[in-house]
């Protein structure tokens, strides 16, 4: 440990990585954006428990896995960043036939765990460029199928260091949605069944909260290895031909609005190319952007900025980015 860090900071009972000013644009796929005031990277989940129940409550917190659907702003971040990936990575078969998978567990990683054990359905984790934890937070999906449809349960942590487990129940969740359910007035649920079409939530997730998703068992049905070896073979070659996988990106960048696909609308407005700075919309997939080369997180948030408010001054159509953007902007 880092023994110039302030007392709260330093416990003898930690067994993680804890590090100051850490360069973001190395845990983001974007390769672009600040420096995070600190970054812990915990041993297991027992030493992840014990750190967030070192910390004081007005720490703020970020959680972050592959960082493929983030965007640091290049003034970084004021508090710590959770580093998940590498570590909550158990997965294993239980006794029901269930797939228990912890958050830090990449898409691609699940999808071939499930194939290996004769599941299927788990194919289309693949082509998610992310970890369990940031998919369950958005009910993240591709190819026709997300998420939460194979979800049985969760196992959640607060930032005081507590566990639960929840069910879908507990969540709204829609289409790249999921919110812990709150009362309204008078004691009413709020935001049954939402849809592409549904803006109750805006912005209904950020990295930055008091509960993240540190576990899932999924079901998945019986079937043929091999047949899931083939779809996922069959779905990693059409990813390489439709995104532009060669260059630094974070995935979809909007999402798609009700019947309709931001990608068409985008390309339809004449935006594919278009650039700012190192940030550019891709030639060869309109709803991504790359980074070209050398782009700052403001290329980048001003280029998605552009996309939004071309296309809406074009269709009348808002897209709403898919991409979570945290920190503050450089003076």
């Amino acid at each position: 440990m880092n023994m110039t860090e302030p007392q709260h900071f330093v416990n003898s009972a930690l067994r993680g990585t804890l590090r100051r000013q850490v360069d973001m644009s190395k845990h983001t796929s974007w390769h672009a954006g600040g420096t995070a005031e600190r970054m812990y990277q915990p041993a297991d989940l027992d030493d992840l428990l014990v750190y967030l129940r070192s910390l004081p409550a007005d720490e703020p917190l970020y959680a972050v896995g592959l960082g493929s659907n983030l965007l640091v702003r290049d003034g970084g971040l004021h508090g710590t960043v959770l580093m998940l990936h590498g570590t909550l990575s158990a997965l294993r078969l239980e006794d029901d036939g269930s797939v228990y998978c912890e958050a830090g567990v990449s898409g691609a990683k699940l999808a071939r765990f499930a194939a290996l054990h004769n599941l299927q359905g788990a194919e289309f984790f693949a082509g998610i460029p992310g970890t369990l934890g940031g998919m369950l937070a958005m009910n993240a999906g591709c190819y026709g199928s997300e998420t939460w449809e194979k979800v049985l349960r969760v196992q959640t942590v607060n930032r005081h260091g507590e566990v639960r487990v929840r069910t879908a129940a507990d969540y709204e969740i829609g289409y790249r949605h999921v919110v812990l359910r709150e009362k309204g007035k008078g004691g009413r649920e709020q935001g049954e069944n939402l849809g592409r079409g549904d803006t109750l939530h805006p912005s209904p997730f950020t990295l930055h909260q008091n509960e993240w998703f540190i576990a899932a068992w999924l079901q998945f049905p019986k079937g043929d290895g091999e047949s899931a070896r083939q779809g996922i073979k069959a779905l990693l070659s059409k990813r390489i031909a439709t995104q532009p996988l060669n260059l630094p990106n974070a995935g979809s960048v909007f999402r798609n609005p009700q019947g309709d696909h931001a990608a068409r609308l985008i390309e339809q407005c004449g935006l594919k190319g278009r650039q700012i700075g190192g940030a550019q919309v891709s030639e060869k997939h309109a709803n991504f952007i790359v980074n070209a080369g050398a782009a700052t997180a403001a290329d980048i948030e001003n280029l998605i900025n552009e996309v939004q408010a071309v296309v809406q001054q074009q269709t009348g159509i808002k897209l709403h980015p898919e991409v979570r953007i945290v920190g503050e902007k450089k003076l």
